[in-house]
């Protein structure tokens, strides 16, 4: 249950950070509850599984995730490019976490 967790932590926060775009500064309703009410999910889910799963192997998952995932996002809705290096580093991140999380106990605190 806890990986679950920690996966709509990622999708809320990745929700979250890709609307900052639209919200514009907050001047915008709609875009910036959608906002905060993600970064309140993410957060909130976040802090469940780390009942369960180690602080650093989570924020490891969730922040590498999230940053491959907004980067898509972003290459999707806002057309914004992804350069040869940035396809590499965002390979490095997710190769990171991986490896990250094969080598590392998930049990205890």
């Amino acid at each position: 249950m806890n990986w679950l967790y920690l996966a709509i932590a990622i999708v809320s926060e990745v929700i979250a950070t890709s609307a900052l775009k639209a919200a514009e500064g907050f001047s915008r309703f709609w875009p910036s509850l959608i906002v905060v009410a993600g970064y309140a999910a993410a957060f909130y889910f976040l802090s469940l599984t780390l009942r369960t799963i180690p602080l650093g192997i989570a924020y490891a998952i969730w922040s590498g995730v999230g940053v491959a995932l907004v980067s898509i996002f972003g290459w999707i809705f806002y057309h914004q490019t992804l350069s040869t290096g940035a396809l590499v580093g965002i390979a490095l991140i997710v190769t990171g976490v991986m490896v990250l999380n094969l080598y590392s106990t998930t049990g205890g605190h």
